[in-house]
């Protein structure tokens, strides 16, 4: 939070910029038909500013300061003041009926992990929440938060909350913002994918930080985001501007073949189709043609068809080895486990089999 605003003096209650007229009148021993005579206001608007009825103007403020000598900006600062109090006190009265809309966030997540800060006062927490996501209000939050414009590839068992898929991608954004990209350039893209493959035999501490400088270069952001309670993503694709573009991935599935098969289908969204959807992955069934195609682009990319059909002749399970993955995976220049999960999701392997060659993935904290 902006410590300006953390330090700012608010009030608990202020008083009308009326009353201090009407003192200042009482002491001058001023009717308010006076005051109205020498301003060359009506009679009725320096009585309704007097009760709080009306505000006063900056041109009422310049008339005030000419009649009584009191400067303009003394007034001006008044009613500023207090509608700004009375802004805030409409505010608490609308977030303290907004409590129960914080069940549908997974607030107590979004604090262990330090997105947002830890508050005792169900007001003070609604206000956390909506300053994370950026927007005045839950009215504002179902617009902007709970409906994006998305096409899903959602598991077949499982979909995600919208509350935590939607602090999930908002974390991503807020990431995102501190990433300077060059102009997107598709050619250069192409080519940086084209060494991503080289990073999947890399641990997590040399390609995470590798593979956002590559794709930066090219226009793409590359964001890791922790993964939140029900929400079952694993990774999306947007774009921030016509020349930024935004990658974003979990370690929901916690072994390299599933990470870095979720990188290359999201990166297939952004070779391949438009820029004005979200792709949300929840699982690797295909709900709409845009998923079918990214799931081959990146199916093929990583290993190609023609290679995948070699390894598997003759297609028995005690001729695929260990040694044979290893050395086939070498060839390629991947890790072994991306062979394993390629052959365990198309049929080829039995899923109990082959999965020491898989790298199992941790959050560094």
């Amino acid at each position: 939070m902006d410590s300006r605003i953390a330090n700012a003096y608010l009030p608990n209650q202020v008083s009308l910029p009326g009353e201090t007229l009407q003192e200042v009148l009482d002491d001058r021993q001023m009717s308010q038909a006076e005051l109205a005579e020498r301003t060359g206001r009506p009679k009725k608007t320096i009585n309704e500013i007097i009760k709080g009825k009306a505000a006063i103007t900056p041109e009422t403020a310049l008339q005030l300061e000419r009649v009584l000598g009191i400067p303009a900006s003394f007034w001006n600062s008044l009613e500023r003041n207090y509608q700004e109090y009375l802004a805030r006190a409409q505010e608490q009265a609308l977030l303290e009926a907004s409590t129960d809309w914080l069940s549908t966030i997974p607030v107590a997540a979004l604090e262990k992990l330090g997105w947002i800060e830890r508050q005792d006062d169900p007001v003070e927490k609604v206000r956390g929440v909506l300053r994370f996501f950026g927007v005045a209000s839950p009215t504002e939050w179902k617009q902007v938060c709970e409906r994006p414009q998305a096409s899903f590839r959602h598991s077949p068992s499982f979909a995600s909350e919208p509350g935590a898929l939607a602090a999930w991608l908002r974390k991503g954004e807020l990431e995102a913002q501190s990433i300077r990209c060059a102009p997107f350039d598709r050619s250069r893209f192409q080519l940086v994918l084209s060494e991503a493959r080289a990073l999947t035999l890399e641990r997590p501490e040399v390609f995470e930080s590798r593979l956002a400088e590559l794709c930066a270069a090219a226009g793409v952001g590359v964001v890791f985001v922790h993964e939140l309670p029900k929400c079952r993503v694993h990774g999306a694709t947007r774009w921030l501007s016509a020349s930024k573009a935004l990658i974003q991935l979990s370690l929901r599935y916690k072994t390299d073949d599933h990470l870095w098969f979720t990188f290359f289908h999201e990166a297939g969204h952004i070779l391949l189709h438009g820029k004005r959807l979200i792709f949300i992955e929840e699982g690797r069934a295909s709900a709409t043609a845009e998923e079918g195609e990214a799931n081959r682009f990146a199916a093929d990319f990583l290993i190609p068809r023609a290679a995948i059909e070699e390894l598997r002749q003759p297609a028995l399970s005690q001729w695929l080895s260990e040694a044979r993955v290893r050395s086939f995976a070498r060839e390629l220049g991947i890790a072994p486990g991306i062979v394993v999960g390629r052959l365990q999701h198309e049929g080829w392997l039995a899923h109990k089999l082959l999965n020491s060659l898989k790298v199992r993935l941790e959050w560094a904290d």
